[in-house]
């Protein structure tokens, strides 16, 4: 029996070990993927090509790294919400410009697009930290345009971006209107026991059981759910519940979590929605969905 306790001991100490080093190696290629297998990083193409009209911004976050962005204006005199919108960890904001399209149609809003550091054209290299600044400076650039209602700011985050969506959303109750979250996990932490299930009792997020002895090696923790609950401001949960990447009973985690101190929290889940989409699957009752969210915000007055 005790060669055998031995044994076990040295096998779950080799997994740890093995799993440390995978975690600080690979940690920030799982978490981010700014470029896509046989896709170039550079954009593919840009909103003209869907008859958009559009402005290329440059920012500064507050660390100095320099970033790129879109604002795209639904027209001229439109005084709609304007949408700061965060994409998921895979690809450009290029890759998401269709879904913008179809967005500025159905909701009538104008939409600003974030390049995150180490994406597309912006410079450095993503890390949790660094995007959060990067989110801010898009959100104080947006607070300090003229052609736009500046109390109608409204972030929608999908996957990671409803990650960054929350942090800064809870940090700028003055700034931010609503927050939209899609597909969106509880915790990196928690996710990385889905990726390498091997690793699940030794890392998790707060729930987790589990000595979770790996926790304090993950640079990009997003403990999303850990802060779900100092959002102030009303916030929209979009479920799609084929998700194949992020179980959908992380979104109804965060939700529960965040109506226990907001009572401004509507939870809607689309039964064929998969990770990816649920805007297209779901059709129009996901953007009725969001409407009547921004109608109950400010109804519009144009």
């Amino acid at each position: 029996m005790a060669s055998w306790l031995k044994a076990l001991a040295y096998g779950a100490g080799g997994i740890a070990v093995v799993g440390m080093a995978a975690l600080v190696a690979l940690q920030e290629k799982l978490v981010y993927v700014p470029v896509l297998p046989g896709v170039a990083r550079a954009y593919t193409v840009t909103p003209a090509r869907f008859r958009l009209t559009y402005e290329d911004v440059w920012l500064r976050a507050s660390d100095g790294v320099r970033l790129h962005s879109w604002f795209i204006k639904h027209s001229p005199n439109h005084r709609g919400p304007t949408i700061l919108f965060f994409q998921e960890n895979a690809g450009n904001i290029a890759h998401r410009l269709e879904f913008v399209r179809l967005m500025m149609q159905k909701l009538e809003c104008n939409v600003f697009m974030l390049s995150y550091r180490g994406y597309g054209e912006s410079d450095g290299s993503p890390s949790q930290h660094g995007i959060t600044y990067d989110a801010q400076a898009a959100l104080d650039h947006l607070v300090k345009r003229a052609d736009i209602d500046t109390s109608r700011i409204v972030v929608l985050g999908r996957s990671l971006g409803g990650a960054v969506g929350t942090v800064l959303t809870k940090k700028n109750p003055d700034k931010v209107a609503a927050l939209i979250l899609e597909n969106t996990f509880t915790s990196i932490l928690d996710m990385a026991g889905i990726m390498l299930p091997f690793l699940r009792w030794f890392i998790g997020g707060s729930s987790a059981k589990g000595p979770k002895i790996l926790n304090c090696v993950v640079r990009s923790p997003w403990n999303t759910i850990d802060i779900i609950d100092q959002v102030k401001q009303p916030i929209l949960f979009l479920s799609g519940l084929q998700d194949e990447l992020v179980p959908p009973v992380h979104m109804q985690l965060l939700y529960e979590k965040a109506i226990e101190h907001n009572s401004n929290c509507l939870f809607v889940d689309f039964p064929n929605g998969m990770h990816m989409d649920t805007w297209f699957t779901a059709g129009d009752r996901y953007w009725r969905t969001i409407n009547l969210f921004l109608q109950r915000l400010a109804p519009d007055d144009k």
